[in-house]
């Protein structure tokens, strides 16, 4: 592997720090919920990190909700990565795994809706996930205002 290739993996708990930095630069901007390290370790198996030259470059998460439904979460790259393809790699794995586990249905809630628009996403009302309000969006400060958009997408060939 050369020091410019960018691979993508499940994340290990030694990842947790470098997620938590990453992901906070989103949070302090208003574009994700700040998740600590102890959340990060609690959920590792469901988060998923790009990198290069060995260094955590970007993560994304997945989120189950019922047998046939996930979300796609917690996505950020490093600024220096961005536009250079890292977050559809990290959307592919994970709509990869979710494929593998029989869901049929990924949704996303966005502030990017021409991103996830570009990988297959459709725009949605919010309201067809009342789980996902009732479990995260209660301790959200944006509650009452949210500005994100839900987008959802069919994954072919899901088993099951």
């Amino acid at each position: 592997m050369s020091s410019t290739e960018i691979t993508v993996r499940t994340a290990r708990l030694s990842d947790a720090t470098a997620i938590a930095e990453i992901t906070t630069v989103y949070a302090e901007k208003g574009i994700m919920l700040k998740r600590g390290p102890e959340n990060i370790i609690e959920n590792i198996r469901n988060f998923f990190v790009a990198e290069c030259g060995g260094a955590v470059i970007g993560s994304c998460a997945i989120s189950f909700f019922t047998r046939h439904l996930a979300e796609i979460r917690t996505l950020a790259v490093l600024d220096a990565f961005r536009r250079k393809g890292v977050g559809s790699m990290l959307v592919g794995k994970a709509e990869a795994v979710l494929r593998e586990e029989g869901v049929k249905t990924a949704f996303v809630l966005t502030l990017t809706p021409d991103f996830f628009g570009s990988l297959g996403y459709r725009t949605v009302e919010k309201e067809l996930f009342p789980q996902k309000i009732w479990r995260d969006c209660t301790n959200c400060p944006k509650l009452m205002a949210c500005d994100e958009i839900a987008m959802i997408k069919e994954l072919d060939g899901a088993v099951g």
